[in-house]
């Protein structure tokens, strides 16, 4: 099996659990928060230290990696464990957080994701189909399904939305090459549209990522939960990827803008729609605050 997942204690007082997740590259215990390997390495820490400090399992992000070095290139050498010198449990990304972190210069379709890249400029198709093929070849124990990451909250009612729309006018004034605008900022923007559609899209990417994962074997497929801040969507979303038989699942799409009390709300909703013989996965999250809300 690609992965196995044993329960050891529950806390009496709480949700919050001890298990280990075992993988072909060994096992690691939970709660596990993983540092990220960016391009295969925690940026100005050898893996030697990474151990040392205590990380049993580590992230990589698999867009960068498939632009620079080329997951091609990174299975020629032996897979990413042996390029990073990491021989414990690694994790890759699916790429959809990207897809939201460049949002002004991607077109998001039902059949991809299309994006400039940032080495180079060429245009990239990143489908699910490309997304399996890209973490096969990476090599991670777990792999993530591509998602379609939408903003948690309505984008065009944060401070911090409208001076990026500012900042884009500005550039624009000045005759420089802004890129597209955002779909948030464009007249007609429907939050709740957009919540449905990367509910949809999300399930609809996951069916034809699994069937396209090449390494069932010896990488384990997750899935990922999506629906903004709307625990209705969340509960929709929850039902239909777990529906999808997979070794575990993730809860995508917090810590993108909401605040502290919004993402122990998602959590604390959606954590117990996952199964409960199956490891969790809070993606993005790294303040203190909300690991401890959300482990318990």
């Amino acid at each position: 099996m690609a992965l196995s997942f044993q329960i050891s204690h529950r806390d009496a007082s709480s949700s919050a659990r001890v298990a280990r997740v075992t993988t072909p590259h060994g096992s690691f215990d939970t709660p596990a928060f993983m540092p990220v390997g960016t391009r295969g390495s925690v940026k100005g820490i050898p893996p030697w230290l990474v151990r040392q400090i205590g990380a049993q399992i580590i992230l990589g992000n698999t867009y960068h990696l498939m632009l620079r070095p080329g997951s091609d290139l990174v299975a020629r050498m032996g897979g990413l464990h042996k390029l990073s010198c990491w021989p414990h449990p690694m994790l890759t990304d699916s790429g959809g957080f990207q897809a939201f972190s460049l949002s002004d210069s991607l077109r998001l379709t039902d059949d991809a994701v299309m994006f400039q890249s940032i080495v180079d400029g060429s245009t990239i198709n990143f489908t699910p189909e490309r997304a399996m093929q890209v973490q096969n070849e990476l090599g991670a124990d777990i792999i993530m399904a591509l998602d379609d990451c939408p903003p948690s909250i309505d984008p065009s009612t944060t401070s911090h939305a409208r001076a990026r729309m500012d900042e884009w006018q500005q550039r624009l004034d000045a005759g420089e090459n802004t890129g597209r605008k955002p779909d948030w900022a464009k007249k007609g923007y429907d939050h709740n549209k957009r919540l449905d559609e990367a509910n949809e899209r999300t399930i609809r990417w996951l069916e034809r990522c699994k069937p396209s994962h090449a390494r069932p074997s010896d990488q384990a497929l997750f899935g990922i939960v999506q629906g903004g801040t709307d625990l209705v969507r969340r509960t929709h979303s929850a039902s239909q990827v777990t529906n999808i038989d997979l070794p575990g699942y993730a809860i995508g799409g917090v810590a993108v803008g909401e605040g502290t009390e919004e993402i122990r709300s998602v959590v604390e909703h959606t954590a117990p729609l996952l199964p409960e013989s199956k490891p969790r996965y809070l993606m993005g999250v790294g303040y203190e605050r909300d690991i401890v809300a959300a482990v318990r």
